[in-house]
């Protein structure tokens, strides 16, 4: 078995990554994959999240494995869930240091959470610099987006105008992304007719068939 390493960077803190991440495995775990995730951000959102989930939950989470991981160890652990899962997921730190590199380095596809702001969309230069460094693929994903906000449509095209691969999927700026974290869930398990889950149903499909 190999799996598809997805990696989720951002070096600008606050843009969901850790969000983004839980609910991918979810989402990847509910079609039958098998699925690791490794969290190498410092603050270990993502295992908190995890540890949350089987407290309450126990084998609810079956399929899923969530691991906290620093240092020079992270490429092997990597290469070896890989041959022994479906999908490998990196939460990766707000930076571009030692361990972010090589969570890049060895991906699929870096998946970039972004905010419709300019702020946002300039923090963002740095993360899609360093994924063209390493010769990786990158899926930039409008994350938190308003209703109907033309500042919306004007920061993709800035950043299409510096990145041409954004994601067709737009996840919204719903506190039911939040609101299934602080349970050990996920949307999908929370509301699974929501809107937010049928928003990471379709971004988790287009981020398996970007990811080669």
């Amino acid at each position: 078995m190999t799996a598809k390493i997805l990696t989720v960077a951002q070096q600008k803190g606050g843009a969901g990554k850790t969000t983004m991440a839980a609910h991918l495995a979810v989402a990847y775990t509910a079609a039958g994959k098998s699925v690791a995730a490794i969290d190498i951000d410092p603050q270990e959102s993502l295992s908190q999240w995890y540890r949350l989930r089987e407290a309450r939950f126990g084998d609810a989470g079956a399929g899923l494995l969530v691991s906290a991981l620093k240092g020079w160890r992270l490429k092997n652990e990597v290469e070896r869930l890989a041959r022994e899962h479906d999908v490998v997921i990196v939460d990766s730190p707000p930076h571009a240091e030692t361990e972010a590199r090589i969570a890049v380095r060895g991906a699929h596809l870096v998946i970039v959470p972004v905010q419709p702001t300019p702020m946002d969309v300039w923090a963002t230069q740095a993360t899609l610099e360093l994924a063209a460094a390493e010769k990786v693929p990158v899926l930039v994903v409008l994350n938190r987006v308003p209703p109907r906000a033309n500042l919306t449509e004007e920061m993709i095209g800035d950043l299409r105008a510096i990145h041409g691969g954004v994601a067709e999927t737009r996840l919204g700026n719903r506190v039911l992304y939040a609101a299934a974290l602080a349970q050990g869930r996920a949307v999908g398990e929370v509301r699974p007719k929501s809107p937010a889950a049928a928003e990471i149903g379709a971004l988790a499909e287009e981020i398996w068939r970007r990811a080669r």
